[in-house]
């Protein structure tokens, strides 16, 4: 069984090499100055672990971990670069324990009884338990998951397993309710900034032997992600090309040149969040999907957090598409759950998909329009009280108050639609929703009419305005309900 390079063994002398599969180790190798910077920068204690905070109270499952207070099994759970490898480390730094490490890609089932029926021996011989950290687990098959029951139940091995996956659908409910499972989350801006640069100083690190500039920093910060093995990887890679060029500052040029990823001039809290957000908006509304895709792609390299994206691809398939496509709606919602639950890289895509649907459907503009011309209405004080016929009949008492009196139920006519006042007196005749006849909406413009013909009776005339001057198709200009330009929205939380 290989281990990947991620989990180097000690040997006597410090010599190492790979032991055969089931052979144990007190614990992972100590960093030399050729190892990786990530793997230097590794906290030598939980007192220099960065982010988790939720985790690392006093008595908190991840501290009791570390410390070896509690034999407990632990599943970590958590997208790469949060610290899952790290806190195997401090794990396998206990003293009185002992540590096997492998990983899911390799390792088989004999591989996991073997590691097993070793800790049975030494545990009946007085030995110090076990501790199993398996990587990967969510690759391990059901029958590899099963092989580890009896001995997480019996706490022959206290299995420390790690993984990238949704454990509720990659772990089989066995072995969950066996195991404490804890989430870590996606580090922030600051936990990144932090551990940059602490690389940047620490002897372990680069040792002060390049300095770094704002911008080059900012750019590896937003390139991690949240993924602080990435940010450190493109912080050595850049150090080594300044070293290259006889310089000892790190540029943006230099950071850019080194990772080969331009640096996006994207502020999250100033202008030009608003103006790539702006022009996102305006390229669909524009049925351009081509420009559309690149201000998406802009946002997403730039650390975009996607959860904003979608939210105002919501936005837009109800103001700018509506029932020209009511399918816009179920595809942007159903691309916001995606990112929610499938998270990025791979919701990339089912944002792309939202964005050239909705950059391609038919437009119209007319639900915006019609709800700025209802809530004008009622913010001038139109709208009188809710009439007799449609008020609550069901308490006791109402129905002596004239409530219901008069209702017609739809249902009971053949067409189902019936002769009655739905609003308010001083607001009979008005028109807020007016169809166009793009896509889908053509065919609600052509039964609006005769829907309203029936529901009004015959006297009903021509589609008037609201009292307020309300209806009509409006450009961008006009008001209404202004929720998706290059502002905040109204409601809308930023990132």
């Amino acid at each position: 069984m290989e281990f990947d390079g991620l989990f180097p063994l000690n040997e006597p002398g410090g010599v190492r090499t790979a032991l055969p599969a089931g052979a144990e180790s007190p614990g992972f190798t100590t960093w030399s100055e050729d190892s990786p910077l990530p793997v230097r920068m590794r906290p030598a204690g939980l007192d220099e672990l960065v982010g988790q905070q939720h985790l690392l109270a006093p008595g908190a499952p991840l501290r009791q971990l570390v410390t070896g207070t509690t034999p407990m099994s632990v599943i970590l759970w958590g997208p790469p670069g949060t610290g899952k490898t790290t806190i195997a480390h401090l794990v396998a730094g206990a003293t009185d324990r002992k540590f096997v490490a492998m990983s899911a890609l390799t390792a088989g089932v004999k591989d996991v009884r073997t590691v097993i029926d070793t800790a049975r021996r030494e545990r009946r011989a007085g030995g110090p338990p076990t501790v199993l950290f398996i990587d990967e687990v969510h690759r391990f098959s059901k029958t590899q998951q099963d092989s580890l029951l009896a001995a997480v139940e019996d706490r022959t091995v206290t299995l420390l397993a790690a993984t990238t996956e949704n454990p509720y659908f990659s772990v089989i409910s066995p072995l969950l309710s066996r195991c404490v499972l804890l989430t870590l989350q996606a580090l922030n801006e600051d936990d990144v900034r932090q551990l940059v640069r602490r690389a940047v100083t620490d002897p372990r690190g680069l040792g002060g032997a390049v300095t770094l500039t704002d911008e080059a920093e900012e750019h590896l910060v937003r390139l991690a992600g949240g993924d602080v093995r990435k940010a450190l990887t493109a912080l050595e890679a850049a150090a080594g090309s300044a070293a290259a060029q006889g310089a000892t500052e790190i540029t943006l040029a230099t950071a850019e040149q080194a990772v080969d990823v331009a640096a996006v001039r994207y502020d999250r809290d100033g202008d030009a969040h608003y103006d790539v957000t702006s022009a996102f908006i305006k390229s669909m509304r524009g049925s351009d999907p081509d420009a559309a895709l690149h201000w998406l792609a802009r946002m997403l390299v730039a650390g975009e957090d996607p959860r904003f994206i979608a939210r105002r691809i919501v936005i837009f398939a109800s103001e700018d598409v509506g029932m020209a496509d009511p399918q816009a709606l179920l595809i942007a919602t159903a691309a916001a759950q995606a990112v929610q639950s499938v998270g990025l890289p791979e919701a990339q895509l089912n944002l792309a998909q939202a964005v050239v649907h909705l950059a391609t459907a038919p437009k119209s503009n007319a639900v915006t329009t019609a709800l700025g011309a209802a809530l004008a209405d009622v913010r001038a004080g139109r709208g009188g009280a809710v009439p007799p016929a449609l008020r609550d009949s069901h308490y006791p008492g109402s129905r002596g108050l004239g409530h219901g009196r008069g209702y017609r139920y739809p249902h009971d006519d053949p067409k189902g639609v019936v002769r009655q006042q739905y609003v308010p007196d001083d607001l009979i005749g008005a028109d807020y929703y007016r169809p166009t006849d793009h896509g889908a909406e053509r065919a609600v413009g052509e039964r609006l009419p005769r829907l309203r013909r029936i529901v009004r009776g015959p006297s009903a005339g021509p589609a008037q305005p609201s009292p307020s001057g309300g209806g009509g198709s409006k450009g961008p200009s006009d008001n209404g309900p202004k929720v998706n330009d290059s502002g905040p929205a109204a409601g809308e939380d930023q990132p």
